[in-house]
């Protein structure tokens, strides 16, 4: 049986509230990175061994991701039961209330140890929220999305991602160019505090949504699984295994945007925090360009030539990348960083939501999507913290950094070698062991 065609106007809609709601979710969860690298190792850890508060606060950033696989176990299954725009909507209030929490937390002159437990507490209901937002939005965009256009719409989920990115960045900006006394006092409370917003608009954005066509279908027709984790472990366990190397190349954003930034702003290198910030921020800017038409081609040639262009051309560029930062000469770390993260990291970024979506059925997508990226994302998560790590005692040893990040790309790029090509399968068929696409459009025209 087809999946009737969306409502005129709603692939655009579901498109347009994945993007909004996935930049104002991430622009809360990626403001904390740049706190974890400038700030937080002074706010809330001893500031008498700089370098122990620093691997200690990376630590913390690590922690969400840690968070987000009990996180997608929870929210996937009842994604996969009660619908994907309910979870949508619950992941955004979450992310705005913790995030606004942590602008209030006292510092450890205030109340010592205390501090950085809490600090952690809040971080881990960002990584729960963060576990179900771009599988619920990724699962509403491809199953409302025309067949032959999935890669494209479902593009919108990491490209406001991105987007949200790009915000934290600009808004830490001005925050970290603000005299060294009132950016540890009140400064750097702002980016968190303005996160109090996303609460109110994600509730507006999202509550005029409709359920897909593809899961009110499925409920209609077949109703949904009582235990959704039972099935995907049955018929789709070879997937998300697929699924956890493939999202191991998240390592390289995290490297990108949190030990790269530490980096080069010690000591050993010297550049400006604005200056490094502004790398981040321009690389992001091309990536909102980047990501649709990297997801574009994947819909005419395929998911998996363009995400193996990603995978092992960020892994080239990350020893470009690192290495450029450590010469000091600006420009290039400018132009590297867009190079590197702006343009080859989008080709994997920008087409995970399509290849990863494809691989399941709509009964377990949602918990297919959440569980696999959110295992590859913990381990992605804590990249930041062994990098910082066996960078060494004086945290400059970018080579090895480099070469970690290498060998993390090598799981993904084993992922998309052995995994089916789906750009060409119906929706509806999607996740049925029907691999032959002639058969597949044999068994729709029936």
């Amino acid at each position: 049986m087809s999946v009737p065609a969306a409502p005129p106007g709603q692939p655009k809609k579901a498109a347009t509230a994945a993007w909004i709601g996935s930049a104002l979710e991430y622009y809360d969860f990626f403001i904390y990175g740049s706190a974890a690298a400038l700030i937080f190792p002074t706010v809330f850890f001893d500031e008498s061994d700089p370098a122990t508060a620093t691997l200690l606060s990376l630590a913390t950033f690590g922690v969400a991701y840690a968070a987000r696989p009990i996180g997608a176990l929870f929210l996937g299954h009842f994604g996969d039961r009660l619908g994907r725009k309910k979870i949508m909507v619950f992941t955004l209030i979450l992310m705005g209330l913790s995030t606004f929490l942590i602008g209030c937390l006292p510092t450890r002159d205030q109340v010592g140890t205390l501090a950085p437990v809490l600090l952690v507490l809040c971080r881990v209901l960002q990584g729960i929220s963060a576990a179900g937002e771009q599988a619920s939005a990724n699962s509403m965009t491809l199953e409302h999305a025309p067949a032959d256009r999935r890669g494209f719409f479902t593009s919108f989920t990491l490209s406001g991602t991105q987007g949200g990115q790009l915000l934290a960045t600009l808004v830490f900006i001005p925050i970290a160019a603000l005299p060294e006394d009132q950016l540890l006092s009140w400064g750097w409370r702002v980016p968190f505090w303005m996160s109090i917003a996303v609460a109110v608009v994600g509730y507006v954005i999202r509550r005029t949504l409709e359920e897909t066509p593809a899961f009110t279908q499925q409920t209609e027709s077949e109703g949904v699984a009582k235990l959704p984790l039972v099935v995907l472990m049955r018929e789709h366990w070879a997937d998300v295994l697929r699924v956890v190397a493939g999202a191991l190349v998240a390592s390289v954003s995290t490297i990108f945007t949190v030990w790269a930034l530490a980096y080069g702003t010690s000591e050993s290198v010297g550049l400006s925090r604005s200056s490094m910030l502004w790398v981040g921020a321009l690389a992001n800017l091309v990536a909102l360009g980047a990501i649709p038409l990297w997801a574009t081609l994947s819909d005419r040639i395929g998911r998996r030539p363009v995400f193996l262009i990603g995978a092992a051309g960020s892994a080239v560029m990350m020893f470009v990348y690192l290495w450029a930062i450590s010469t000091g000469a600006y420009p290039l770390v400018l132009i590297l960083g867009i190079v590197t993260f702006g343009v080859v990291y989008s080709a994997a970024n920008g087409i995970w939501p399509s290849f990863y979506g494809e691989m399941f059925s709509t009964r377990v997508r949602l918990s297919g999507m959440a569980i696999g990226t959110q295992i590859g994302f913990a381990i992605a998560g804590f990249a930041v913290t062994f990098a910082a790590q066996i960078a060494g005692p004086d945290g400059d040893n970018w080579f090895a950094v480099a070469l970690f990040t290498t060998a993390l790309c090598i799981p993904p790029v084993l992922a998309v070698l052995t995994a089916r090509e789906t750009h060409k399968i119906p929706t509806e068929l999607l996740g049925t062991r029907a691999p032959r696409e002639k058969n597949d459009r044999e068994r729709v025209a029936a």
